[in-house]
């Protein structure tokens, strides 16, 4: 797969904002957001009228009017008692400072500023004043770039690796064609089982242990595998002490030593303390392990915690830099739509309007017609690479080389022939009509040319001026006579308006012709200004209009005196107003200011005093429960050596009871067998006969005497039972006859009702006849 590194411009990310964006995802894309007509600089409405119209789409999307529930009427339907009431917010989504007024207007007037300075010499544009760059202060760092650092991106980001694409005409070489098919192939395995599941122990052959042995190695069979084997330090120094441990179990004097029995207690209780020793030894040293482990977590988690800190301020270093380079691309493409503007209107400095020339555009050929530009929209070989054939013979040197060889000659090595001179004479000497008519077509070019290359000459001005002449007066108007005051009033209201009216109409026309023959005024103010009567006219009028302007002067020149000295005064009195109102407004904003202080220092203070407060009280309460803690945990301590004394005495009691009482159960047990032996072995044969005699009148004379209390009470209950047998058969057989003769009644009953019912049929047909 190959790869292509293409030089562009780095993408600008735009900044994404968590709380527009979580609803807009659901309902798809939106084209712009609701306030963009008043935020956005880029963001231009063709009017005044869409921009009301934006103002209220916005408001409409973003309504402030809300309905909020009455909750003792919240599921009524009636109309005097409302489910909710409407509610406006006052919190305004658009801040004070935002300008909601139309920016059009000012684009306006800087355009009729510009159009009067390009018609109007003696008019001054006034300098647009554009906020300082402050290249060389604090904006130093948007007007430079500066490479990537090798540990936050390997490549930079105007680097491109293209994805290698399939050609459709592409034909492989021929040793490609066919793929090998390898004779071996590896099939992997899949079993049912997990690793975890097919560990098991090792094999651990029967064993026998002789009687009264037990031997070192059963007490490890606690030891499984991966619980203490294979064995370790920890296991090793476990078995030394259980070997120790056994030792001094053997060398201890027995129980029923009662001469040694101090000198048990006394290695038992060095014992004890030597296992306390161990065990608090061991204590120590799993909570040194665990101290190092927690160690190690903090240590790590400060370690993760600076890569992460470190990975945060990498990433918005790289937020800033993509930001200051879409920055800086956004003031480049600025920069260069201005300069393009520029060279617009520089073509156009008059500021004339000119239809577009469609066949001087589609003549020239480098018109946008035949390239347009890609700024506005249009791609004209935007898909050109789809239509590009692509074929094995020419694009790779093996199908050039092919190719080559199966040319003939004359393409490898061409034949030049010299063509033969254009014979433009017949045989007589004279011209063909060809060459003559390409001659003449030659002279007829060259004429056109000449005439296209000739400067227009301008247009001369009349010789002879024309007499306009006037139109012809309208006709009057008809009127009516009123009968009333009040309507001859409102007739000469009327016929005021409409002098009104045809006056202004009359001065628009003159105004109109003045303007469009202004020219030939001019012209005729010049011509004129010879006659000597103009000339005394004109100097007479001069003078008096010097007069006029004198005396408006002096005019203007007293009354501006005496507005002078007016405003004087009022200036002063006012100054003194305004200055009194001033230092009063001061010390009333002063006074407020203190008093605010001292709320503010006085409401501080209560705070501190409610925190410190506060503070005491958890700082007791944490002494107190830190107390509580102590004494439970001495507690524990002391019930827990408490117990663990306790079981170990009765331990102890029970075991040694227990021994004693097998002990006594054995002595007796011995002493009456021995008894018994000694009894067997003294026995004559009289003292056995009166066993047996004492067996059978114990054991056989009873239970013959049972039987036959059993059959005796048995002969006596037979004849009531057999009373009770003779009562219950007559009583049964009685109720079975009498219900057998009622089934009997019953079923000739049945028979009886469909005879009559026939018998009756056969009667209603006589009584009918007769």
């Amino acid at each position: 797969m190959s790869h292509i590194a293409t030089i562009q411009d780095p993408k600008t990310r735009l900044q994404r904002f968590p709380y527009r964006c979580e609803k807009l995802r659901t309902k798809g894309t939106v084209t712009n957001r609701p306030y963009d007509f008043l935020y956005d600089p880029l963001f231009i409405v063709s009017s005044e009228r869409d921009h009301e119209q934006a103002n209220i789409q916005a408001t409409l999307v973003r309504s402030r009017l809300k309905k909020v529930p009455n909750f003792r009427s919240m599921f009524s339907n009636l109309f005097h008692h409302p489910r909710y009431s409407m509610y406006w917010n006052k919190s305004d989504p658009v801040p004070s400072c935002v300008n909601r007024e139309w920016r059009g207007e000012e684009a306006k007037h800087k355009e009729a500023l510009r159009l009067r300075a390009a018609t109007d010499a003696s008019f001054l544009m006034p300098k647009e004043e554009y906020e300082d760059p402050e290249v060389s202060g604090r904006n130093r760092y948007k007007f430079f770039d500066r490479p990537f650092l090798p540990f936050l991106q390997h490549m930079p980001l105007n680097v491109v690796l293209a994805t290698s694409k399939l050609e459709i005409f592409a034909f492989p070489p021929e040793t490609s064609k066919y793929a090998v098919i390898p004779l071996k192939c590896t099939v992997g395995t899949q079993t049912d089982y997990r690793d975890a599941d097919v560990q098991t122990d090792p094999y651990s052959p029967e064993y026998v242990v002789c009687q009264d042995t037990i031997p070192e190695l059963l007490t490890l069979a606690t030891l499984t595998w991966g619980r203490g084997l294979p064995a370790g330090q920890a296991e090793v120094e476990m078995i030394e002490r259980a070997r120790e441990k056994r030792a001094w179990e053997a060398s201890l004097p027995p129980l029923s030593d009662i001469f040694h029995f101090e000198k048990r207690r006394e290695m038992m209780n060095a014992m004890e303390r030597k296992e306390w020793a161990f065990r608090e030894g061991e204590i120590e040293k799993l909570q040194d392990l665990r101290l190092e482990v927690l160690k190690q977590l903090l240590r790590r988690r400060e370690e993760n915690q600076n890569e992460l800190d470190t990975r945060h301020l990498n990433d918005q270093w790289c937020r800033l830099q993509e930001a200051k380079e879409a920055k800086m691309v956004q003031i480049q493409h600025t920069h260069v739509s201005n300069i393009r503007k520029l060279m617009r209107r520089g073509k156009n400095v008059e500021g004339k309007l000119q239809r577009r020339d469609i066949i001087k555009e589609y003549a020239d050929f480098a018109s946008q017609v035949y390239g347009p530009l890609s700024r506005l929209g249009r791609f004209p070989d935007n898909n050109s690479e789809d239509f590009v054939v692509r074929n094995h013979y020419l694009n790779t040197y093996e199908g050039l080389v092919e190719l080559e060889a199966c040319l003939p000659d004359f393409v490898t090595q061409p034949r030049i022939i010299p063509p033969k001179p254009r014979v433009i004479t017949t045989k007589a000497g004279f011209l063909k009509r060809t060459a003559r008519m390409d001659y003449e077509l030659a002279e007829v070019h060259k004429a056109v040319m000449d005439k296209k290359k000739k400067v227009l000459e301008g247009k001369k001005s009349l010789r002879f001026l024309q007499k306009n002449p006037l139109p012809k007066p309208r006709l009057p108007t008809p009127t009516l006579e009123m009968s009333s005051y009040e309507e001859g009033e409102i007739e000469m209201a009327v016929i005021y308006l409409q002098k009104l009216l045809r006056g202004r109409v009359v001065q628009n026309m003159m105004f109109e012709g003045k303007e469009k023959r202004l020219e030939l005024i001019l012209e005729l103010r010049t011509s004129h200004a010879l006659q000597e009567d103009d000339k005394l006219v004109k100097k007479a009028e001069k003078q008096v209009t010097l007069a006029l302007q004198r005396q408006r002067n002096l005019h203007e020149e007293k009354v501006s005196v005496i507005e002078n000295h007016l405003g004087d005064l009022e200036g002063r009195v006012l100054a003194d107003m305004f200055d009194f109102l001033s230092k009063e407004l001061v010390r009333l904003q002063e006074e407020r200011r203190i008093h605010a202080f001292a709320m503010l220092a006085e409401r501080q203070r209560r705070m501190r005093e409610a925190e410190e407060s506060g503070r005491r009280q958890v700082e007791q309460r944490r002494i107190q429960q830190e107390d509580q803690i102590f004494m439970e945990v001495i507690k524990v301590h002391q019930s827990t050596v408490t117990s663990y004394l306790e079981d170990i005495i009765l331990n102890t009691e029970e075991s040694t009871a227990e021994e004693q009482a097998r002990a006594e159960i054995e002595k007796i047990a011995d002493e009456i067998n021995d008894i018994a032996y000694e009894m067997e072995n003294r026995r004559t044969y009289l003292q056995s006969e009166e066993i047996v005699a004492e067996l059978v009148y114990s054991f056989l004379i009873p239970e013959v005497q049972k039987d036959f209390v059993k059959e005796k009470v048995r002969n006596a209950q037979r004849k009531h039972i057999l009373a009770a047998h003779d009562i219950i058969h007559t009583y049964t057989e009685a109720v079975i006859h009498k219900n057998a003769r009622a089934e009997e009644r019953r079923k000739k009953r049945e028979e009886s009702e469909p005879d009559k019912a026939s018998v009756s049929e056969d009667q209603t047909p006589g009584k009918e006849k007769s």
